[in-house]
């Protein structure tokens, strides 16, 4: 597989919560991380001293992290509403050669910047916060 272009990592909200994804307007950077915690379950007759781990037993989390400047479409209007209200949405995270992930997230962060001579910007991170699916592209 050869390079990709980093444009194609696509963040889609649920605009109304009826299965209805945008993308979110205005993004630069997109980060997607997932992280699957541990177990640690090692005793004193474990083989050589070395780490065992209980296999399936630690949650599973993602976290989105992004950032671009605001564009007044209905996502971005969305996005900070969602913020707001403390609500979960649905999420889909296209990522090129890879897959799509789609569930659950709640927005944790927002924050926004501008200077006098620039655009306003915005940061914003998500959590997931349940089940997620993922379809191999």
């Amino acid at each position: 597989m050869g390079a990709q272009r980093g444009r194609d990592l696509l963040l889609k909200i649920d605009l109304d919560g009826d299965g209805t994804f945008e993308t979110l307007g205005g993004l630069r950077a997109t980060r997607i991380a997932f992280d699957a915690g541990t177990v640690d379950v090692t005793h004193m007759d474990s083989a050589g001293g070395w780490r065992e781990l209980m296999p399936n037993a630690a949650p599973k989390s993602a976290a989105i992290r992004g950032s671009g400047i605001f564009r007044d479409e209905a996502s971005d209007a969305r996005a900070r509403q969602l913020f707001w209200d403390g609500r979960v949405a649905t999420i889909r995270v296209v990522i090129p050669h890879f897959g799509i992930v789609s569930g659950p997230f709640q927005i944790t962060s927002l924050e926004l910047s501008g200077n006098h001579d620039g655009e306003a910007t915005y940061e914003l991170a998500l959590a997931s916060a349940g089940a997620l699916d993922f379809a191999a592209l």
